[in-house]
């Protein structure tokens, strides 16, 4: 079998070659896709506060999630090279924000999300709120970027 650009070639019950489509999965309705940088933040905060009431996010959920966001995309400006993306999409029944840079990667110590920094301490407590906020936070970091996810569950809105 031979994978090509999300193609598989297998043969028929009679021999002859035939090509699959990849398994389809269903769209993602996507709500926000661009590009940001410091001068940004606060347009994309109330974008993100604009946008979330439409799929049912209110109250101190929308809040929590707002300020979230707000956390890890400037984070992105602070300490990732001031440019990131952002997409803003509902998958499965929940929210999900995904925050990218092509910053040089979070420090290890820094990923420590139960790890509350001392009160002694500017800043670094962006990705601590972000674990308390949300349902789920993803993080995927190295040398060539970052990639950030928090999820809401909508269900839980219910």
């Amino acid at each position: 079998m031979e994978d090509r650009i999300g193609q598989g070639v297998r043969s028929a019950p009679g021999g002859e070659a035939m090509i699959d489509a990849a398994p389809s999965r269903p769209a993602s309705p996507v709500l926000m896709d661009r590009p940001f940088g410091d001068g940004d933040i606060t347009l994309l905060r109330h974008e993100v506060s604009r946008l979330l009431p439409t799929v049912g996010v209110t109250g101190d959920r929308l809040s929590g999630y707002v300020l979230a966001v707000n956390e890890v995309i400037t984070n992105v400006v602070l300490h990732a090279g001031g440019r990131g993306r952002i997409v803003l999409r509902l998958e499965s029944g929940s929210v999900w924000c995904v925050v990218t840079d092509s910053g040089p990667g979070i420090p290890e110590g820094c990923l420590d999300d139960h790890l509350f920094p001392g009160t002694d301490e500017i800043g670094g407590r962006g990705l601590w709120l972000a674990h308390r906020l949300c349902d789920e936070v993803t993080t995927a970091t190295g040398p060539i970027g970052t990639s950030i996810g928090l999820r809401m569950d909508l269900a839980a809105l219910s």
